[in-house]
């Protein structure tokens, strides 16, 4: 497809989130969207030669099956019951209840309106003057992006006081 797209000089929209920019959550969900941001830029930077524009969309949390309490609960559950009695010392009983808990908290940072994601899509298909990271959501905007530029010792005091505390992590 690639030869198509410098003979038109189209463009490439590529979809990560505001997790390609900040380890929010474990797990493989943030590198593989580093992965893409890293994709994109170093796709964008072969592609200007040719008249490609390419363009990566970073929503921040949005109210699908991702961002689902009750599958998310499930998740955690089936998890627990895989876990070595030395890990569940370690974290606590009541550790999952409370990480969800703090979850529960952060449901104003949600975003209800889907058109937000697919706005950027069209304004990175159809502007004469597309640009380069789109930031879609509230969240992402005045919270995700400005924080992934802040010093790490900021980014860990604000991400770690929504972690649930751990009931005894010296316990091996």
């Amino acid at each position: 497809m690639l030869p198509l797209v410098k003979k038109a000089q189209g463009r490439v929209i590529n979809v990560s989130s505001v997790g390609g920019r900040l380890a929010i959550v474990g797990g493989g969900y943030t590198p593989s969207k580093y992965a893409v941001e890293g994709f994109n830029d170093s796709l964008r930077r072969d592609m200007k030669a040719f008249g490609v524009h390419v363009s990566c969309i970073e929503p921040g949390l949005f109210k699908t099956n991702l961002a689902d309490p009750v599958k998310t609960l499930e998740k955690k559950l089936a998890i627990w019951e895989q876990l070595s009695p030395d890990i569940k010392r370690q974290y606590g009983e009541g550790y999952i209840e409370k990480s969800l808990d703090k979850l529960k908290g952060n449901t104003s940072f949600v975003n209800m309106d889907l058109s937000l994601v697919v706005e950027c899509m069209d304004h990175a298909l159809t502007s004469l003057f597309p640009k380069t990271h789109y930031a879609a959501g509230k969240d992402a905007k005045i919270f995700w992006i400005p924080l992934s530029h802040m010093p790490a010792v900021l980014q860990d005091f604000l991400l770690l006081k929504q972690k649930a505390e751990l009931a005894n992590p010296k316990a091996v």
